[in-house]
């Protein structure tokens, strides 16, 4: 379970998170969305530990972040819009780099490596150097990096940006089976009708504050997520 509670996040005088309370239970996909510069990669970044903060507490599965850093960082995997990744190494290097960060045994590595690269097809390229890859095969081992020992609770920033059709659906069925077994997923994206498919619940930001938490039924209604993402949008503005 992800708890943030009062998070407050500024920039000199900008406030780029204000009082931000939001609970993401275990088994939710949530998705969370709203402009750019709203505060989703800050709240990110916040909640993966990388980043400080002014105020407030941010709990993973009961886990102070800023209490027991390395404690709740064992329980979460992070991944940013734009992965950096040891360019140098080669695939199965990398991902084994990872693997000893976490202290996975030589076995669960090897399973779970098999699986998350098998299913997005990266595979049988993890011999060949990350620097070889394109930037869709670069995605993927990043996707395998952040799934290889399974978190508790898994951020990402836009996970879908230069995956193919294939391997997109593979992941909407990977982030699917590690909600049905207890992992709590919290994902920004400003692609809403990826959103709205997979998500049990949105998460709306706008200019720092949280104005919308709901299950993605209630908050869409009758309507697309994009319609009262727009709505909510356009109400600002008059």
């Amino acid at each position: 379970m992800l708890k943030i509670e009062h998070l407050t996040k500024k920039y000199g005088d900008k406030i780029a998170v204000d009082d931000l309370n939001l609970t993401v239970e275990d088994g939710q996909i949530c998705a969370f969305i709203g402009h750019n510069g709203a505060g989703k990669t800050t709240t990110l970044k916040a909640i993966a530990g990388i980043m400080g903060f002014d105020n407030g507490k941010i709990s993973i599965n009961d886990i102070d972040i800023q209490h027991e850093p390395m404690k709740a960082k064992m329980q979460l995997a992070y991944l940013p819009d734009n992965p950096d990744l040891y360019e140098h190494l080669k695939g199965i290097e990398y991902l084994n780099f990872i693997a000893d960060v976490f202290g996975l045994s030589v076995e669960e590595r090897k399973k779970n490596i098999e699986e998350f690269a098998n299913r997005l097809e990266i595979y049988k390229d993890l011999t060949e150097p990350i620097s070889s890859y394109s930037h869709g095969m670069k995605q993927k081992i990043a996707l395998v990096s952040a799934l290889i020992h399974k978190p508790k609770l898994l951020l990402l920033d836009e996970p879908f940006v230069g995956l193919d059709p294939i391997s997109s659906h593979q992941f909407k069925m990977i982030l699917q089976e590690l909600a049905d077994n207890g992992a709590t997923i919290f994902y920004s994206t400003h692609v809403l009708d990826v959103a709205e498919k997979i998500c049990s619940h949105v998460a709306i930001i706008k200019q720092g504050k949280l104005i919308v938490h709901d299950t993605m039924e209630n908050v869409k209604g009758m309507s697309s997520l994009e319609d009262i993402f727009l709505e909510l949008e356009n109400e600002e503005h008059n």
